[in-house]
Order: structure tokens, then C-alpha cells, then sequence
């Protein structure tokens, strides 16, 4: 089979051919309908040897973390699934008896440091093992071919969603104002999330017209043009002089951080998902909002990635893509960097 594999540290994935796996006991193997891609791919590319091997990673890895597919084959032991069953993957490993995975909080995992299309074989590629029992979410009549989008891209903008608004809600905040800083990927994902919660005032936030527009497709109810050092006053002139009770940051820069910290309301909350490498350099005391919540963090856990599937079988969220054959995974990654993609890159294998 083809398959789209880093093969040597900091130097370009190969697309290779190698031998369909087969399944050991309590795998299955899956025929990959298609897999999304992500910008955390473009950094793995680049990653260092001492650093990928100290977190245990081990080359040759075929990429790709965001796939779905159907069984194609049951190793020994594998019960409750059968062949033909259109299922979504978990990225991240994780051992399902620690404290973490035992309170439903494996993203917390030692274990997820390695994982599907970081370390070992992931979705790039016409075939791959999966784990029975820790790996698979059933799509039930969800088209596998898009699905895959939810396992990283849409479970991570559900987690920070079901997170803020959870904070909001519990400190008595009953209809809360949330600005999405970022709509790319994650950024549309995170507002159809929003507006499946109800009972959110969603305001958009990019530099992009169309984004904004989208957006407001999508379902905010306000679109703002940002960020720069204006951003803060016409966010507070939108939603009045207390600021924004919570903040979701998706792209992460300098910029972005401090125009958030600065407009959110006492209280609030602000969930930095972006990686950009931002940071605040101000005093906490003189700069962070009273009794706000701050928080960082990647990923998602397993009852993220279920909830987001089915918000996407209901039809209250949609996965935008643009498709790509396997043989055009390069290209697709080289638009990815550019910014000229419409929607989110998925290849089809």
C-alpha cells in the first residue's frame, strides 16, 4: 500500500510503498476513508531527532492523526465490532487505567505524548491498526471520509467550548458573550460548537472578510475585524464597557493574548488553543482581569471526540473540506502553509 511516512528527522515525508499490516490480537485494521490534515503535522516534519526520540518517538511514522475509515479485518480477542463498520480514530494513545483515562480525563495521559500519526502509523495511508479497545468511535451513518476532522480539529474546539462555557454557566452566568479569536479550522469549529450549547452571544473575530462572513453563516451573531490595537475598543463598544465573559484564542500570538486578556470581563474566562508562541509580558496583578480563569492546553479526551461526532450526526455540525488524493498529500500540505486552502485539507487515500 501507499503510504506518506517521515522516514528521516527534519527532512520531507516520502510517499512509499509498504506492506498492508495485519491485525494482532485486539487490533483491527482500517481502510482509511480520509484523513485531515493539521498545521502540528508541519511541525513534526521539522522536529529535531534528540526530541522526538526523548518523547518516544521512533522513525520511520507514517503521518496523519485525523482519520476515519471502515474494518477491514478483526485481529484475535476483538469482540463488539465488526467488518464493514465505519468508525473515526483517537490520536492520542493512552493506557485506560490510570487516574486520568479512569476519570474520563485521557488527554491527561502519560501515555499521549506518542500517538496515531506522532510516533507510530497514522491516517495517511490506505490502511492502519487500530486498537479495538481504546482506539475506535463509532460513526454509526456518519460519512468516514470527513469524520476524521472531528477527532483533533473538532474535539479540541469542543473541548475549550464545553470547558468555558461550563465555567461561565456554574458561576451563574446564564447567557454568556464569547469572542472566537481565529476562524480557520478549528475557529469554525468552535462556533457551530457555540451555537449548538444556545444561549451564547457569539462574536467572530479575524482579519479575513470572508472568514468573517463565513462566520457569520455559520451562526455568530457578530463579526469583528481584528487583531491590532484598535481591536479591544471595538469589542468593548459591541458588547459594552464590562468586556467579553469568555475568550477562545486560536491563533495565539503576542498579539492575540494581550488584546484578550485586555478585553475580558472579571470573571471571565480565557482558553488560549493556538500555538503561534505568544506570550504576555505585563505584571499579572495590574494586567489579568479579576478572578479571571486562564487556562492552555492540546488536545482532547475520548468523551470530547464522541459528543463532537454527535453533534455532527444530529446535522448541527458540518465538516467543511477541501479533498485531496493521497498522491497530492504534499501539495496539499504546501497550501496548508500558504493559506490558500478554503476549507479543511482531507486526503483521500
Amino acid at each position: 500500500m501507499h503510504a506518506y511516512r517521515l522516514t528521516e528527522w527534519q527532512r520531507p515525508p516520502e510517499l512509499v510503498e509498504i506492506p498492508v499490516p495485519s491485525p494482532g490480537p485486539g487490533e483491527v485494521l482500517v481502510r482509511v476513508a480520509g484523513n485531515g490534515l493539521c498545521h502540528s503535522d508541519i511541525t513534526m516534519m521539522g522536529i529535531p531527532g534528540e526530541i522526538g526520540e526523548a518523547i518516544g518517538w521512533r522513525i520511520p511514522f507514517t503521518l496523519g492523526h485525523e482519520a476515519a475509515g471502515w474494518i477491514a479485518a478483526l485481529g484475535d480477542e476483538v469482540v463488539g465490532v465488526d467488518v464493514g463498520d465505519a468508525v473515526a480514530l483517537m490520536s492520542a494513545n493512552s493506557c485506560g487505567v490510570c487516574r486520568w483515562c479512569v476519570a474520563g480525563r485521557d488527554s491527561l495521559c502519560q501515555d499521549n505524548m506518542v500517538g496515531r500519526g506522532y510516533g507510530r502509523d497514522g491516517g495517511l495511508a490506505e490502511f492502519v491498526l487500530a486498537r479495538a479497545d481504546r482506539d475506535l468511535v463509532a460513526l454509526g451513518d456518519l460519512d468516514p471520509t470527513t469524520a476524521g476532522a472531528l477527532t483533533d480539529a473538532g474535539a479540541t474546539s469542543y473541548h475549550a467550548v464545553a470547558r468555558v462555557i461550563g465555567r461561565l454557566r456554574s458561576s451563574g452566568i446564564e447567557r454568556p458573550t464569547v469572542a472566537v479569536f481565529g476562524i480557520g479550522g478549528l475557529g469554525t469549529f468552535a462556533v457551530q460548537i457555540l451555537r449548538a450549547f444556545g444561549d451564547v452571544t457569539i462574536v467572530a473575530v479575524d482579519q479575513e472578510a470572508s472568514r468573517r462572513e463565513h462566520a457569520l453563516a455559520l451562526g455568530a451573531h457578530h463579526a469583528v475585524e481584528g487583531i491590532d490595537r484598535g481591536t479591544r475598543r471595538v469589542l468593548l463598544d459591541l458588547v459594552g464597557p464590562d468586556g467579553l465573559d469568555g475568550i477562545l484564542d486560536i491563533v495565539g500570538t503576542d498579539e492575540t493574548i494581550d488584546c484578550g486578556i485586555r478585553s475580558l470581563a472579571r470573571g471571565g474566562v480565557f482558553a488560549l488553543v493556538g500555538a503561534a508562541g505568544g506570550k504576555l509580558d505585563q505584571p499579572w496583578f495590574s494586567t489579568l482581569p479579576h478572578e479571571a480563569e486562564i487556562f492552555t492546553f492540546q488536545g482532547s479526551s475520548r468523551s470530547d471526540v464522541e459528543a463532537v461526532v454527535g453533534l455532527a450526526r444530529e446535522g448541527r455540525i458540518v465538516v467543511e473540506s477541501e479533498q485531496f488524493p493521497l498522491a497530492r498529500v504534499a501539495d496539499a500540505y504546501e497550501r496548508m502553509e500558504a493559506g490558500t486552502l478554503t476549507a479543511r485539507a482531507v486526503i483521500i487515500p
